[in-house]
């Protein structure tokens, strides 16, 4: 899965640590979201979203088609 979370925090101004002070994380999480080691968990997800303002989809890039 891919994601847009450092195009739209850069769009914002906000460093790793104001986006996970502003979603109650640690700034780690952040990176790891950013550089894809981390999926977030689906609250987590909506709150990104939330604060950009954002749908889901447009923040994270499911490419998975189903069969048939």
């Amino acid at each position: 899965m891919q994601n847009h979370v450092k195009i739209y925090r850069e769009r914002h101004g906000w460093s790793q640590g104001e986006l996970a002070r502003r979603l109650g994380v640690s700034r780690q999480t952040i990176n790891a979201v950013e550089t894809d080691k981390y999926d977030p968990s689906l609250p987590l997800a909506l709150r990104m979203a939330k604060l950009f303002s954002v749908s889901v989809p447009e923040l994270f890039i499911d490419q998975w088609e189903p069969e048939g």
